[in-house]
């Protein structure tokens, strides 16, 4: 149907690819217990949709383009660095206190509409800027489209479904799971200071792995 090929592999693949912890899983783990469930759900929703842009990239053949072009990979490789490194010194720097940790906690189990946007807007860059993402899509996608179909921009679209799908699905599971880590220390200053140094700095590491990484 629609000449993709090995869907059951594909489904396989996709899974084994979800429970392999990466950029995205340690993203959505930082957010989960830096700031809650809810915090890491939304991440993992706007990481979802920033897949979705890959899937009609990859569909459009927009995707082909950009894994060609030697200053375009490099031009989203920094930008997606700088961004990383950037939420990551934000919460290295964030002061606390019992009074700011109350209002954190407090603030986690009533997240306002903003906050929220603003935390999905931010899954959402994060993987948009991934070059990494990109080449995955223009790499694994094809290899369960057959060369002689029709209806390849179909077939893309349709596997990017099932990808975002399962995607989401795993996605959101860790971060509920991360997430009791906050709701175990919610108000302790102490702990969520260390915890978001943690976060931070690991947010810094993945942004320096991936300004130095190679294609």
């Amino acid at each position: 149907m629609l000449g993709i090929t090995g869907f059951t592999f594909f489904v396989i693949a996709v899974f084994l690819l979800n429970v392999t912890p990466g950029p995205d899983t340690a993203y959505i783990v930082g957010r989960s217990v830096a700031q809650g469930r809810g915090a890491g759900i939304v991440s993992a929703l706007g990481i979802s949709a920033g897949c979705i842009v890959h899937t009609l990239a990859c569909a459009f053949g927009l995707t082909a383009i950009l894994a060609a072009s030697a200053t375009a990979f490099t031009v989203i490789k920094i930008a997606g660095a700088i961004y990383l490194i950037y939420l990551g010194v934000r919460l290295i720097l964030a002061k606390h206190d019992d009074a700011t940790a109350a209002r954190q906690a407090h603030a986690s189990e009533k997240a306002t509409p903003k906050s929220l946007l603003r935390l999905f807007a931010q899954g959402f860059v994060t993987n948009v800027l991934n070059p990494k993402v990109v080449l995955f899509f223009v790499s694994f996608f094809p290899q369960f489209v057959a060369a002689e179909s029709q209806h390849k921009t179909l077939a893309f679209l349709a596997l990017g479904i099932v990808f975002i799908a399962m995607s989401t699905v795993w996605n959101s599971f860790v971060a509920w799971i991360a997430g009791s880590v906050t709701e175990r220390f919610a108000g302790k200053s102490g702990v969520k200071k260390w915890l978001d140094r943690g976060v931070g700095s690991a947010f810094v590491g993945l942004g320096i792995k991936l300004a130095t990484s190679h294609r």
